[in-house]
């Protein structure tokens, strides 16, 4: 595969339809779910000191809900996905940071004889 071919790929696999899918019907409510997209790639070649050449190439593709636009008597709103797991994350490192802070101060005080 050329590196021609890989960007026409790259460019196919992120389309509208994988942004957002197909809208859901229920009743007199509509529901289209959202992701959020990111790709990347690159590629590149090279000659070797005995005159060999060598290239490659790569691509990345990663998608992640991002919510649901809600369509209920005419009316849009935007419900975001919650991910729970950067919640947690996130307040793993401020507990984190909070407990170095606390020693850092309790150390503080030890040695000022307090």
């Amino acid at each position: 595969m050329d590196l021609k071919e890989l960007m026409e790929q790259a460019k196919d696999a992120v389309t509208v339809q994988r942004v957002f899918g197909e809208p859901i019907h229920h009743g007199d409510v509509v529901v289209i779910p959202v992701a959020k997209i990111a790709q990347g790639g690159g590629g590149g070649s090279g000659q070797g000191k005995e005159g060999e050449q060598g290239g490659g190439g790569g691509f990345g593709f990663g998608a992640h809900p991002a919510g649901v636009y809600v369509i209920k008597n005419g009316d849009v709103r935007w419900e975001p996905a919650i991910d729970v797991n950067r919640i947690v994350l996130a307040g793993q490192l401020v507990g984190i940071a909070l407990l170095l802070t606390i020693r850092a101060f309790i150390k503080k005080r030890r040695r000022r004889g307090h």
